[in-house]
């Protein structure tokens, strides 16, 4: 997540008090909240008493008089960059007082009270499910409504996330981010005042050798079926003309079976393999069992695809479509004559990667304050060991490169978890009474030592977050700057290879 304060307002007091300065803390570029330099020093006092002074970033401190313009424009920047390290922070970012402040003010700022209310949540196939949530319910709260709603036991809820998406007019769903801890997730969805904006319930690992944990219960089985049978019709799953044919059949046989009432699924029925209400169909089981494993030699199974966009390879403003899944990023291009080529990138063969913004200037390439400039342009770029001794930097320039850049944290976080001999069905995060807590599995895997440059001109990558559960961006580089060391994700799964494995 990359978190920036790019704007303040001077604001009038409640009942005609004195005003003041608030700063505006978006989370990828969306208002998050709006919040005074005293909530802040609040937060910085507080996490102080908790975790002592020596592990906190530096914090812009008071001052007697009134501000002027200019140093305003300062402590913004000290600000945002004090929050943007404490986020980064495995310790700080994931704290439990950092959070709920940003809940707080989240909820403070949109002007939600807390109250009772109906929350929509999507599974992949369109279906809806309503659960009764307080507004105030953090993210872990709404899934948590959606898994008792499903009948999905605890043990499970790990494998799966809620993501924000917005659907567009063909009923195709455009993923914004992963839904965070730090958020509301009713409030999230309501600040952005638009229909088009959901909430969809998508399994959230990548490896699909932990489909057998999830497969083992029937209601994991069912969510996975309805996922697969989406991703099919939407063309994200690549299958051949016999491939569909078979998986044509046996959906039919799933969808001839015949259902009564009682064995319809706790929302409307639409998972066809029966519900945990219920008796089983062993054979409607089955059958979806046997779905689901021919699915998984399919390329492209349980990727996330993104909107189509640009990239420089295998040529410069070349059209291109992104999908993450099975630790790689896929490049889809469209040759003359139509005929498909994709190029693969393994993210164990990224050495590092950045995300960059920039504004683009209008033509004459000057531009004044305030008008003028356009909208923000994000790009991702990846080091890419093309082959023993070569490295390139391949640039996708798309409104996604954040949610991109998610994804290669989070297959990244899940390779270490797999190396160190964790388990994803420990890196939900759950609660031990009215606190928060992170697995044993999760605290035992030590951080790689800072990666080197091999080019001396460039400076040192940073390393990666040790957070294993929560994905957090190094920062965004200023409009139309190059990208700084802190812009850097260096990547501890990065593999060494040679040409004859390429």
């Amino acid at each position: 997540m990359h978190f920036s304060i790019p704007e303040t307002e001077s604001r009038s007091g409640d009942s005609g008090g004195s005003a003041y300065v608030a700063y505006n803390i978006h989370v990828n570029g969306v208002l998050h909240c709006r919040v005074r330099y005293s909530q802040l020093l609040g937060l910085h006092e507080q996490l102080r008493k908790e975790y002592g002074a020596n592990v906190l970033p530096a914090f812009p401190p008071k001052k007697l008089f009134s501000l002027t313009p200019a140093e305003v424009e300062q402590r913004r920047e000290q600000l945002e960059k004090y929050m943007q390290a404490v986020r980064q922070d495995p310790l700080l970012g994931s704290s439990e007082t950092f959070n709920s402040f940003l809940r707080r003010a989240q909820q403070e700022t949109q002007q939600v009270p807390t109250e009772e209310v109906s929350l929509e949540v999507l599974l992949s196939n369109g279906q809806k499910v309503l659960v009764n949530v307080l507004t105030s319910d953090q993210t872990e709260d709404v899934l948590e409504a959606v898994a008792a709603k499903l009948d999905l036991p605890d043990d499970l809820i790990g494998y799966f996330s809620l993501f924000l998406v917005r659907e567009k007019e063909d009923g195709a769903f455009s993923f914004v981010r992963k839904l965070q801890e730090f958020e509301l997730p009713y409030v999230s969805v309501a600040s952005l005042r638009s229909q088009e904006y959901k909430i969809v319930l998508r399994k959230s690992y990548w490896d699909s050798a932990y489909d057998d944990d999830v497969m083992e219960n029937r209601v994991g089985l069912n969510l996975l079926y309805a996922q697969t049978v989406s991703d099919i019709e939407r063309g994200w799953i690549l299958v051949t003309k016999e491939q569909h044919r078979q998986l044509k059949s046996l959906q039919e046989k799933v969808s001839k079976k015949e259902v009564s009432p009682a064995s319809l699924s706790p929302s409307k029925g639409l998972l066809p393999l029966g519900c945990p209400t219920s008796p089983p169909d062993p054979s409607r089981v089955l059958t979806g069992f046997q779905f689901l494993r021919l699915a998984q030699t399919l390329r492209h199974y349980g990727y996330l695809r993104f909107d189509a966009c640009v990239a420089d390879f295998p040529e410069k403003d070349c059209p291109v479509v992104v999908s993450a899944g099975n630790s790689e990023l896929s490049l889809q291009l469209r040759l003359p004559g139509q005929q498909l080529r994709e190029g693969s990138f393994r993210v164990t063969r990224m050495r590092c990667w950045r995300v960059t913004s920039s504004v683009p200037l209008p033509s004459g390439g000057t531009s004044s304050p305030g008008r003028g400039r356009g909208e923000v342009r994000l790009e991702l770029a990846f080091e890419y060991l093309m082959s023993k001794d070569r490295l390139q930097w391949v640039t996708i320039t798309s409104p996604q490169a954040i949610m991109m850049s998610i994804c290669l944290q989070s297959m990244v976080d899940e390779l270490m978890v797999k190396k160190s001999g964790g388990s994803i069905r420990k890196m939900l995060r759950r609660r031990v009474g009215s606190t928060l807590r992170r697995s044993d599995s999760q605290q035992a895997v030590k951080s790689p030592p800072l990666l080197e440059s091999p080019d001396a001109s460039r400076e040192s990558m940073v390393k990666l977050s040790s957070k294993l559960s929560a994905v957090s961006l190094r920062g965004i580089g200023t409009p139309s700057t190059d990208a700084s060391a802190s812009d850097v994700h260096g990547n501890f799964a990065f593999e060494g290879i040679g040409d004859e494995d390429l």
